[in-house]
């Protein structure tokens, strides 16, 4: 099995509803790190492009980019957690990725050390 990671950074501001609480509005630098694998290498001997990865990845994190969770229709119903965003980035980008490519896991990193990884359920 191969795998890649990229790595990119989006910025956003959210407020999490905490025992019935909503706590203050704030930002942060998400930090989104995507993990694929891979079984065999393709003819380029390569897993994917990351260039195409990265502009895969880029344009799922477009319509987070510089707003405010909260505000955003598939944050309406949940808090906007790290862990919330890490699953929906992950259901959003996963299907954009090639039949032989598989999207392993999605990991939010929300301030230094507080992370969280989504891995689907394993269809």
């Amino acid at each position: 099995m191969y795998e890649l990671i990229i790595e990119r950074v989006f910025h956003a501001c959210h407020a999490l509803r905490l025992d019935g609480e909503l706590e203050p509005m704030h930002a942060h630098d998400w930090n989104v790190q995507a993990r694929i694998a891979r079984r065999d290498l393709d003819t380029d001997d390569l897993v994917m492009d990351f260039h195409e990865l990265e502009r895969l990845l880029e344009e799922v994190l477009n319509p987070l980019r510089d707003t405010t969770l909260n505000d955003l229709e598939m944050f309406r119903r949940v808090n906007p957690s790290a862990e919330r965003v890490a699953e929906h980035l992950f259901r959003t980008l996963a299907p954009t990725l090639p039949d032989e490519v598989k999207l392993v896991e999605l990991t939010v990193t929300e301030a230094p050390g507080c992370r969280a990884v989504y891995r689907g359920s394993g269809d």
